[in-house]
């Protein structure tokens, strides 16, 4: 099963920056809650929510799971899941160091007068 636009983060519970091992524990977590053999009998509807969240959980750990493949993912949507400025609220700043006018929490920067030391000797 294809993810569809899903996010294989969002799918398995685990944040952007997991480790290996805690994408590995939440994939065997939703293997063990959803797999047949391990789920009750009974509800055919939940049965048939419980396969697609297992085909979801399995497509999500096959790129997850590889590290190269897990690369590539966050190197494709890199620019869908941006990452907070250093500096604070891009919308706020023209670039590192430059602030633009206005900015309510921040007094104006001023500066003090220049003195110009003369050179002896």
């Amino acid at each position: 099963m294809r993810l569809n636009g899903s996010d294989p983060y969002t799918i398995l519970g685990v944040a952007r920056n997991a480790t290996e091992e805690q994408i590995r524990r939440a994939y065997r977590t939703l293997m063990r809650q959803n797999h047949p053999d391990t789920r009750p009998s009974g509800d055919p509807t939940l049965g048939a929510a419980s396969n697609t969240t297992l085909e979801k959980a399995i497509a999500a750990y096959a790129i997850l799971g590889d590290p190269a493949s897990r690369d590539e993912y966050d190197h494709r949507t890199s620019a869908q899941h941006p990452r907070a400025a250093p500096w604070g609220d891009p919308g706020r700043w023209g670039g590192p160091g430059m602030r633009s006018s206005g900015a309510p929490d921040q007094p104006p920067i001023q500066a003090g007068p220049v003195r110009w030391h003369r050179r002896s000797g």
